[in-house]
């Protein structure tokens, strides 16, 4: 098997899969891969109303999956601002099997003196003990340590200065057209933004839930939801009235349309139905009998499942994805587009119970596998330490990580709550995990979930994830997956706040270079009356694998960075102790000469059937690149002038369409070109039969071998950010990609048409090695014709567009079809883009 990883081998993961599935007994997952010690502290932010500053402090403590009883030590101490303890009380308890919880009354005073007034923190440390260590061949649990760290208000604080901010629209509302002041290009601060006549930092709405937009609002609409919960395709989908822990997997009621159907009418915008990935054959350990073609089937059916449910529901988006991983020796992580089910478990003839076999707890090898793939994911409930392990270290970085890894959790209510009035008091904060893998180089947003076991999907408590999509698109999977990847996010206890972190007219998310000063601002607006009791800026930086230190207690804050990489984010809590993260902003920060001059830029489009984008674009350094935008959504990117990208006018619908130019310098500068206005009428009655066929819904109408379609950045698109990549790998590999479509058989007309790149290091230039075959074939798969072959022959370094006739097929179902073989020791890759068949 060595002899497959030559040095040539483009995808690594491919020699990896192989060696570990040889090297390698199946893994069996078990109750002990889910023994995590759990300890969280509920710490109102306000004494008793009638009782001055004293409130009670609740410890809960849980063990799931116990070998044997636990002795729970435990510490609780109350911080003043200058780090001294005023207070503070310890314990231990008995855990055996249910959870347990210490109730801690404070009289809210140090002795007998009282507090001055500020803002304090409860400080929680709690550590399992094994009462006898287990010998003889047993388990022996090592100690486990959880910290819980919460502000709390004593006395009167004055409230922060806030930039005045209109909240952006949420779901179902509308923004004003874009930009609302200003030249073309030009980004508009949120700051000194005049609201309306309501307190400086909200917006008051007499009788309305939700926020109203405002002139200079940015271009986003804001949709708020959960993406963490389970049904019956694994260990959720408890009722109510029985719900006290994880299921039976398998064993509940309640699946992905009802946990759907419960969240949208409990007025949220989006649910992941996140499913554990090693419960597909009905167990919790490995089910030996279990048929793989049943587990596929499930996982396929609960993508089907979402896929109708928002078909009938514009105004909600489920989505079905694999909560992956086990805990101990683990780290469960959310994946949120994966159309295959993953997995490691066999059955007792040795077939694997899943689609594709990812090595248990092997970290490095499934970022990867995701980075190829185009899936991306979430840390879920991380800890600081024993989880995300890659060579030993947690949370460890790799790159193929960074680019899958979108979000992280910083905060989750309790998984089984039964609550359904939002006040549940058992959350989890793991903002020094987040904090880590922020340290380690990963560019992640936070996110806060509620890990739903019961029927309570989104439910138990007030707190959302919140994305940003342009305000126009629709909410769908691919909007939404497109945010998810920039990072439009932030992370709220209360779903009717909002924080839009800025930096330099930077959107949170959005990674640039900077010379010279950077204008952070943390943009709040509540719709129900809160205010910001304290607001925080953070700096790290990524790589450093340092700590993350406090910037700024200050809702702006200029600063000149140190050349290098940055990251900030803020941190706001509200006069009622609920707390929102942003999503952080990077920042490269070089010397430079101070360049703040923003590209000029312009757009024009030309042609018919065939759309010729193009773009004037100047700088006083250089332009960099033009982003090519129709609708507000990207087309294609160009980095060398003349900036040109073409696209099939079958690829939009007939009306009226907006295209822009966004340029960028060499310092992070930018501009958007005024829209140039332009009109798709295929009058001819052309009908595009190609679904998807510039690849960028990743795999969807598509049928192709493993890692065909990509995003891959080694090479660049036609268009967009997919494509599919057929071979490459340097040794004999066949790779294939079709697509089954009707004919009409009123057309008069089929055209196939594609986008072609080959790119060999073969030196030869008189022998075939590695070939292409372009062909038509049946719903039974067998070849009708082959329209083309190409080879390594014709390898070059552009594009070159591919055109044949499909009339003889008028009136059939067909398989468009592309067949690459690869047949020497010498890499040979076939790229295809914006593939389309118009029938007239």
């Amino acid at each position: 098997m060595q002899a497959l990883c030559t040095p040539r081998t483009r995808r690594t993961l491919v020699c990896l899969a192989i060696l570990t599935a040889f090297a390698s007994a199946p893994a069996r997952a078990a109750e002990t891969d889910h023994r995590e010690f759990e300890a969280t502290l509920h710490a109102p932010y306000k004494g008793d109303a009638s009782q001055q500053e004293a409130r009670t402090f609740t410890l809960r403590f849980a063990y799931p999956h116990l070998a044997q009883p636990q002795s729970i030590a435990w510490t609780l101490e109350v911080v003043a601002p200058n780090g001294a303890v005023v207070k503070s009380w310890d314990g231990k308890r008995l855990l055996s099997g249910k959870a347990v919880e210490v109730s801690v009354r404070w009289n809210g005073r140090d002795g007998d003196r009282p507090l001055d007034d500020g803002i304090y923190k409860v400080r929680m440390s709690a550590t399992a003990h094994e009462l006898v260590p287990i010998r003889a061949g047993g388990i022996d649990e090592e100690p486990v340590t959880e910290t819980q760290e919460w502000d709390i208000q004593v006395g009167q604080v004055a409230a922060p200065d806030m930039p005045a901010f209109a909240p952006l629209a949420v779901a179902g509302e509308a923004l004003p057209p874009w930009p609302p002041h200003g030249t073309a290009g030009t980004p508009v601060s949120t700051a000194g933004v005049q609201a309306s006549s309501a307190p400086q930092g909200q917006v008051q709405m007499s009788g309305v839930a939700r926020s109203v937009a405002a002139t200079a609002s940015l271009p986003y609409t804001v949709y708020y939801g959960n993406l963490h919960s389970q049904t019956n395709h694994s260990d959720g989908g408890g009722a109510l009235s029985s719900c006290t822990g994880a299921q039976n997997p398998q064993s509940a009621a309640l699946g992905p349309t009802d946990a759907f159907t419960y969240a949208r009418g409990k007025g949220l915008d989006f649910l992941m139905a996140s499913e554990h990935n090693h419960m597909y054959d009905g167990s919790d350990s490995t089910n030996t009998s279990a048929s793989p073609a049943t587990a596929k089937s499930l996982y396929q059916s609960g993508l089907s499942a979402a896929s109708t449910f928002n078909a009938g529901h514009p105004d909600f988006l489920g989505i079905y994805g694999l909560e992956w991983g086990v805990i101990s020796n683990g780290g469960h992580m959310n994946i949120f587009n994966s159309s295959e089910l993953l997995g490691w478990e066999y059955n007792s003839s040795n077939q694997l119970l899943a689609d594709t076999f990812t090595a248990k707890s092997d970290y490095a090898a499934l970022y990867t596998l995701m980075r190829q793939r185009g899936w991306i994911g979430q840390f879920n409930h991380p800890s600081t330490s024993g989880q995300f392990l890659v060579n030993g270290v947690p949370l460890g970085y790799t790159a193929d990580g960074d680019q899958a890894m979108v979000m992280c959790e910083v905060l989750n209510t309790s998984a089984f709550s039964t609550n359904t009035t939002e006040t549940e008091t058992s959350r989890s904060s793991y903002e020094g995990a987040c904090r880590k893998a922020l340290e380690a180089g990963y560019h992640i947003a936070f996110s806060t979930d509620q890990d739903n076991h019961c029927a309570n999907w989104g439910a138990s408590y007030t707190n959302r994830t919140a994305v940003l999509i342009p305000t126009g698109q629709a909410l769908t999977t691919a909007n939404f997956m497109d945010a998810l990847k920039a990072r439009r996010v932030f992370a709220t206890m209360d779903k009717t706040s909002q924080l839009i972190f800025t930096a330099n007219g930077h959107v949170m998310g959005e990674r640039f270079a900077n010379s010279g000063s950077l204008s952070l601002a943390a943009n709040f607006a509540s719709t129900s009356g809160k205010t910001a009791s304290t607001v925080e800026i953070y700096e790290g930086v990524p790589g450093r694998n340092g700590t993350v230190t406090l910037l700024a207690s200050t809702a702006t804050a200029t600063v000149t960075p140190a050349n290098g990489e940055h990251f900030y984010y803020a941190k706001i809590t509200q006069n009622d102790g609920n707390i929102l993260w942003s999503a952080p902003v990077w920042v490269s920060q070089g010397a430079g000469s101070g360049d703040t001059s923003a590209p000029t830029v312009s757009a024009s489009v030309s042609g018919t059937s065939t759309l010729t984008f193009a773009a004037n674009a100047s700088d006083n350094v250089g332009v960099t690149k033009v982003e090519f935008y129709v609708d507000g959504a990207l087309k294609g990117t160009d980095t060398s002038a003349p900036y040109s990208m073409t696209l099939a006018s079958t690829a939009l619908a007939n009306g009226t369409h907006s295209l822009t130019a966004k340029a960028y310098d060499a310092a992070g500068n930018n501009a958007t070109s005024a829209p140039a206005s332009f009109s798709v009428n295929n009058t001819t009655g052309a009908t595009q039969l190609i679904v998807n066929g510039g690849f960028e819904s990743g795999t969807s109408s598509w049928t192709a071998t493993s890692g065909v379609i990509t995003n891959d950045t080694s090479n660049a698109p036609h268009g967009g950010s997919y494509y599919a990549w057929l071979d490459g790998y340097g040794a004999a590999h066949t790779d294939s990609v079709y697509q089954q479509m009707t004919i009409p058989s009123t057309a008069t007309t089929a055209t196939l048409g594609f986008w072609l790149k080959v790119i060999s290091d073969e030196t030869t230039t008189t022998t075939v090695y590695d070939t292409l075959k372009v062909q038509v074939r049946n719903s039974s798969n067998t070849v009708l014709a082959t329209l083309a072959t190409y080879s390594n022959l014709n390898k070059g370094s552009t594009w070159a567009q591919k055109t044949f006739d499909l009339s003889a097929y008028k009136g059939q179902t067909i398989r468009v079809y592309f067949l690459g073989v690869e047949g020497s020791s010498v890499a040979t890759s076939f790229l295809l883009d914006d593939i389309s068949v118009t029938a007239q």
